[in-house]
């Protein structure tokens, strides 16, 4: 792997089938799906309210201070600016190999022979032990785009699951469908040789609604919260021999703006009647409210890791602000600029605010002769399912996405990301977004590739919002002096190493 863990080992103390969909899932209230209708609540659903699951979840006496619990014998890795914070008196060793973490014969052939992996990531190598060292306490880790999060709550459930034991036994939640197919996909080349089974709880058209299915058996489940809500309703998804629960994205999940409620409800009814499930919450941004309301909503005793915000920039994704004077010039910069310079280097996914934007832009390059995909969460399972298909098969160049693409979203072969609207709160328009434009950046340069990010600028409101997502990352982006110069844009690929 591009990112490999120190050598040093370091002793510390411790811290598929898819249902039939009536309606829209409940969606969060965003830029990218403002028209989106929003599902009805099942009948005889208790209330999701925010009081109601704080009291059930019982708050008062779970803030915890940071500093005292930091653990002072963990090393840091060097320059990867990641800080454990643990709990109890677990013993922790960093891993420097796969071997380190007492895995199945079958787990190993699947990393080194599936997913040719080499070594641990630096994430991997402090968070897999904290995961698979019993008693199994919960975490909450924050790591970069592309450091290998994935791989290690994926790992986590397959070294959890019991192939003899036919009942869901782990449960990965995530924001779109799109992230919960591409996490079976990993899942299942990593676990090949295990003998474990998987299911997608996405929704689908046109199939069989889950009421009249037999129960699921698969060892591990992944997929959205609406879905699997539905199917642990319908009393089809058991959760009573549940012993991990992964919140992928977890910021996005807990958010107000997300999938909290849901969230919560699956998280309530699980340790309802799987009192020691372990919980691992992992995404690329905790922002101070949503870690907040973490902390308070899993176990006492649990553990950290985490990035410092300042050091969240993604260092090999060159970034650049355009400055352009309306919104003609940045279809003008797309095509003649970035497209023209940029089409032999990768491919390219470019983000837009709304849904009526994806269009008129998918309308004027696709008349200007560019074979051209376009994501809306509106958009049928199906369809959507096409287009990332054509992007990943190469078929499409060129990827035109709200929002509902910036989480999770893992094609290597993206080197260039296009902000042609800067990501801004739906109820402030004025103020930046920082974490869905951290998420952004981060569909460039995965596994620390090489990538470049333009952000296109159309008067003051747009050079005020960047400069207030410049002082949150403490990071200033280079400015490109000319948007119609040629020689601008050549030595921005250039220092981004991409030509």
């Amino acid at each position: 792997m591009a990112d490999v863990a120190e050598n040093a080992t370091v002793t510390v103390p411790a811290a598929g089938v898819v249902e039939s969909k009536p309606a829209a899932e409940q969606q969060p209230k965003r830029w990218a799906d403002e028209a989106d209708e929003e599902a009805p609540e099942e009948p005889g659903a208790p209330s999701t309210s925010e009081d109601r699951v704080a009291a059930e979840l019982s708050f008062e006496n779970l803030a915890i201070d940071v500093e005292k619990k930091t653990n002072k014998f963990l090393d840091e890795p060097h320059d990867s600016h990641i800080r454990s914070v643990t709990a109890g008196d677990t013993p922790y060793t960093s891993a420097s190999t796969f071997e380190d973490l007492n895995l199945s014969e079958e787990l190993l052939k699947g990393l080194y022979v599936e997913m040719k992996f080499q070594k641990p990531s630096k994430i991997q190598a402090i968070s897999l032990p904290m995961i698979l060292t019993p008693p199994y306490k919960d975490l909450i880790a924050q790591a970069h785009n592309g450091s290998g999060k994935t791989t290690c709550f994926v790992l986590g459930m397959l070294s959890r699951a019991d192939p003899n034991l036919k009942v869901p036994q782990a449960i990965c939640l995530c924001p779109t469908r799109e992230l919960a197919v591409q996490n079976l996909a990993v899942l299942q080349k990593m676990g090949r040789h295990t003998g474990i089974t998987s299911e997608c709880a996405v929704p689908q058209e046109n199939s069989l609604p889950i009421t009249k299915r037999a129960p699921i058996t698969a060892q591990v489940v992944i997929g959205t919260p609406g879905t699997i809500k539905r199917w642990m309703s319908a009393k089809k998804l058991g959760v009573s021999c549940v012993k991990i629960l992964v919140f992928d994205e977890a910021d996005h999940m807990l958010a107000e703006s997300g999938f909290k409620d849901d969230s919560l409800r699956i998280m309530r009814d699980i340790e309802r009647v799987s009192s020691h499930c372990q919980v691992l919450l992992f995404s690329a941004t905790f922002n101070e409210t949503v870690r907040n309301f973490v902390q308070k909503i899993v176990k006492n005793d649990y553990n950290q890791l985490f990035v410092r915000k300042e050091e969240l920039k993604l260092e090999s994704v060159k970034q650049y602000k355009v400055n352009v004077p309306d919104e003609l010039s940045k279809v003008m910069v797309i095509k003649e600029r970035i497209l023209e310079f940029g089409e032999s280097l990768g491919q390219t996914i470019i983000f837009v605010r709304t849904r009526n934007s994806v269009s008129v832009l998918h309308d004027s390059l696709v008349k200007l002769g560019y074979e051209v995909g376009q994501i809306v969460g509106s958009m049928s399972p199906e369809v959507r399912e096409n287009i990332i298909k054509e992007f990943r098969d190469g078929l499409t160049t060129v990827l035109i996405a709200t929002d509902v693409l910036a989480w999770g979203f893992d094609q290597q072969q993206v080197n260039l990301v296009i902000s042609y609207d800067l990501p801004v709160k739906h109820d402030r328009p004025t103020e930046p977004d920082c974490e869905v434009y951290l998420h952004r950046v981060g569909r460039a340069g995965r596994f620390g590739r090489k990538g470049a990010v333009f952000n296109l600028l159309c008067g003051e409101r747009d050079q005020g919002i960047m400069e207030k997502i410049e002082n949150h990352f403490g990071a200033t982006v280079s400015e490109l002096q000319d948007w119609k110069s040629e020689e601008d844009f050549k030595a921005a690929l250039k220092a981004a190493g991409l030509v």
